[in-house]
């Protein structure tokens, strides 16, 4: 192979049999029996697998080259961590980008003038089928919190924004500094895609592959 061949693919192999574990509003568990290589034949092999209704987020970039991050907490892992504005694929049929919109809006208080599509990941691929596509967000403006029509609470309801130069922000992920996924990948995509001169981004309405 070449590296023109890298480029993931569809791919499904045989599964002979599938139990649900466990289904919750945002994710569900099953157990899959699936028909595995092994030697010259194969054998079924159980993988457990999360099934999530999947998410966006927004790398919102303003005209001083400074991406927005907020700090939430994460039950999971005991932290506050910085994000940029993030949110679950809980609207059925609503567009992605149109998502992300509401999400810049609702949590940081921002509307922007140009979105393209940064780029789309598998956080979790080994255990989990969700997917997040992260925009880029540009030409913002920031709306009167008397005009948002959203409530703060749980883990929204404290959450500083802070404007963070884009080099500052990529020396915080390498080190170390910085651990949530879309905070990490989007703020070197967006370091990348500038270096570019953003030429190779793709639009708001990209298909996901």
């Amino acid at each position: 192979m070449t590296p023109d061949d890298v480029r993931d693919r569809p791919e499904r192999w045989p599964v002979a049999e599938r139990t649900t574990v466990y289904e919750g509003r945002v994710f569900g568990v099953r157990t899959d029996r699936v028909e595995m290589p092994r030697g010259d034949g194969t054998e079924l092999v159980a993988r457990d697998v999360i099934q999530h209704i999947g998410s966006v987020g927004v790398l919102a970039l303003d005209d001083r080259d400074r991406v927005l991050l907020l700090r939430q907490y994460r039950h999971p892992v005991s932290r506050l961590l910085w994000e940029p504005p993030a949110g679950l694929r809980d609207v059925s049929g609503e567009p992605l980008h149109k998502l992300a919109e509401r999400e810049l809006l609702e949590e940081a208080g921002y509307r922007a003038e140009r979105w393209d599509t940064l780029v789309d990941v598998y956080p979790s691929p080994g255990m989990a089928d969700e997917r997040v596509r992260i925009f880029l967000a540009r030409g913002l403006t920031e709306v009167p919190a008397d005009e948002i029509d959203f409530e703060r609470v749980h883990e929204e309801a404290d959450m500083p924004v802070v404007w963070v130069p884009l080099d500052d922000a990529v020396r915080k992920v390498l080190a170390g500094e910085v651990h949530n996924m879309i905070a990490c990948v989007g703020v070197l995509a967006v370091r990348a895609a500038r270096d570019s001169g953003f030429a190779d981004l793709r639009p708001v309405d990209a298909p996901e592959d």
